[in-house]
């Protein structure tokens, strides 16, 4: 059986559009609402979901999504909590994939095994370790390839050409470049900044290229996207969702910020 995310891109590839790919951390600003806002997503164009998983120590995250972890925690949110948001989000969308990112240690407390097959079990299709280089995922990479799901590899602009090729021989789904030397919500990208890096990142590989950190708005993502695969955008969402005060506003806050930047994309990525 293909893996979603194989299948997602695959079908963009067959119509000339480019994969829009949310963040949002799982049980912020109400655990009750995560799945909701999932549905939302999707439904304002989000071709990939990806759930940040609540951590205490979130050292490649700027104060937004701090800030998101701490009220997530704070609400009693944990890796299988998580896992229960993908599960409840499945049994009404088997269809869109979604990616886990965070930190190894929640992992390494669930158990590689145990988290392999339970994620599994839940729907999640990709695993993006922030704190974790590929040769320190021999293990739980071998749990995470019997259960078909991918990990996810992160590439910056500190990368030297012999990295890459060292990450992406054994790189599945799609290769995440993160933009800036720094911490999500930084700065504001421009397309100038990736375009010899992602010409130089597809000299070593086939898979999707994904753009990430500094991309706020509708215009920057269009910009990205005519030169990426996908574009992430994560720290203006959540920080545009810590304000719902109900699980209705928090849907619409979703679709309302995601549905012009999927319209931006879809204009400008031609």
């Amino acid at each position: 059986m293909k893996n979603r995310i194989d299948q997602c891109f695959q079908a963009l590839k067959g119509q000339s559009r480019k994969a829009l790919i949310p963040f949002v951390t799982a049980g912020d600003p109400d655990p009750d609402w995560s799945v909701t806002i999932m549905h939302e997503l999707v439904s304002a164009g989000a071709d990939i979901l990806e759930l940040g998983v609540p951590f205490s120590d979130p050292m490649a995250d700027g104060p937004v999504i701090q800030l998101a972890s701490e009220r997530a925690i704070a609400r009693g949110v944990t890796l299988r909590t998580v896992l229960g948001c993908v599960a409840e989000f499945r049994r009404e969308d088997p269809v869109t994939p979604v990616v886990l990112m965070g930190y190894m240690n929640p992992v390494e407390r669930y158990g590689y095994a145990s988290f392999a097959r339970d994620a599994a079990a839940a729907g999640v299709d990709g695993l993006l370790m922030v704190d974790c280089p590929p040769e320190e995922m021999d293990e739980l990479s071998g749990f995470l390839a019997k259960e078909n799901i991918y990990p996810i590899c992160l590439l910056a602009p500190t990368t030297t050409p012999e990295r890459m090729q060292s990450i992406a021989t054994g790189a599945h789904g799609y290769l995440y470049y993160v933009s800036f030397k720094g911490i999500t919500g930084a700065d504001r990208l421009q397309q100038a900044d990736i375009v010899a890096p992602l010409e130089e990142i597809r000299k070593h590989s086939d898979l999707p290229v994904a753009v990430g950190f500094g991309i706020k708005d509708a215009q920057t993502a269009a910009l990205v996207g005519r030169v990426a695969d996908a574009v992430v955008i994560g720290s203006a969402l959540v920080q545009t969702l810590a304000v719902a005060t109900s699980r209705e506003e928090a849907g619409r806050l979703a679709r309302g910020f995601l549905a012009p930047v999927r319209a931006a994309m879809d204009n400008g990525a031609a």
